[in-house]
């Protein structure tokens, strides 16, 4: 998991954690489910860029 995933995955989780608040207090947003777009559409990009990385050996640590 990239950064772009890890951002996206606290997004959604502080986003439940909000929608469930908001919920409790009987407050409804409107197109509150949009931020579950955006976070998806963050994990996604951060998935091709996952894909598409070619790690060299460079950023490896070896223990001997």
């Amino acid at each position: 998991m990239n950064s772009y995933q890890f951002v996206a995955v606290v997004g959604i989780i502080m986003s439940v954690g909000a929608n469930l608040i908001l919920w409790f207090r009987d407050t409804p947003v409107q197109n509150f489910w949009a931020l579950y777009v955006c976070w998806s559409i963050l994990f996604v990009i951060g998935a091709i860029i996952n894909y598409n990385s070619k790690p060299d050996d460079g950023h490896h640590h070896h223990h001997h």
